[in-house]
């Protein structure tokens, strides 16, 4: 699971969501604001791990040690261009299928779920907007019988060319939501301006609470 400002900010309010992350036996930092907070509260992670550069190494794993993937999400000729990029850099991976992200919770939702089964696929990455990957993941994750599952959101928009990423810089300063924002303005700009500010007061809250912690048990 990769968790970014916006994950936590909306684990706040998503009680259910909060219990899919605590349950995952794997989270990663996505975003250089998780790795600052940390470092502010006393308990510093390692370093950033993205979504996006994890899911290209467990491809590369993948195609080395023949498992099978399966690719679910984003729109279908969205996909159809990832997947035909993933085939020129991953010329021997195993793609077991693949399906787009749209369909409705109550009438198609098994039906997905016994298509990636039926698949026999190692790997599923599931390329949709938060909370709906987890969701999805949390409800049928033991009918699925994938070893490893993992949600990569917009990483299969920007393997298709579709969005571009940040440059290197951007990411080490923990600047790649601005460009992210320079790119979608309308419709990030009011949820980027209410979560990261919210973030930010979280972690300084948290930070107020450990050093009074700290004074009464001094």
């Amino acid at each position: 699971m990769a968790v970014n400002a916006a994950k936590v900010v909306a684990m706040q309010d998503d009680e259910h969501l909060r219990q899919i992350v605590n349950r995952c036996e794997l989270v990663t930092a996505d975003g250089q604001s998780v790795v600052w907070a940390s470092r502010l509260l006393g308990t510093p992670l390692p370093s950033r791990v993205t979504g996006i550069d994890l899911m290209h190494e467990l491809f590369g794993l993948a195609e080395r040690k023949q498992y099978r993937v399966y690719v679910l999400g984003a729109r279908r000729e969205v996909l159809d261009r990832a997947l035909d990029r993933l085939r020129e850099l991953h010329p021997e991976l195993a793609i077991a299928g693949y399906r787009d992200g749209y369909f409705t919770e109550q009438e198609e939702e098994a039906e997905v779920a016994a298509q990636i089964r039926q698949a026999r696929a190692d790997m599923l990455f599931v390329a949709m907007s938060s909370p709906n990957k987890e969701y999805f993941l949390a409800r049928w994750g033991a009918e699925l019988d994938v070893p490893f599952s993992m949600g990569v959101g917009g990483a299969i928009d920007v393997l298709a060319g579709v969005t571009r990423r940040a440059p290197g810089f951007s990411q080490r300063m923990g600047l790649e939501w601005a460009f992210r924002l320079a790119q979608e303005p309308r419709r990030l700009l009011r949820r980027y301006l209410v979560t990261n500010s919210r973030f930010v007061l979280l972690t300084l809250r948290q930070a107020v609470q450990r050093g009074l912690g700290r004074i009464e048990s001094a």
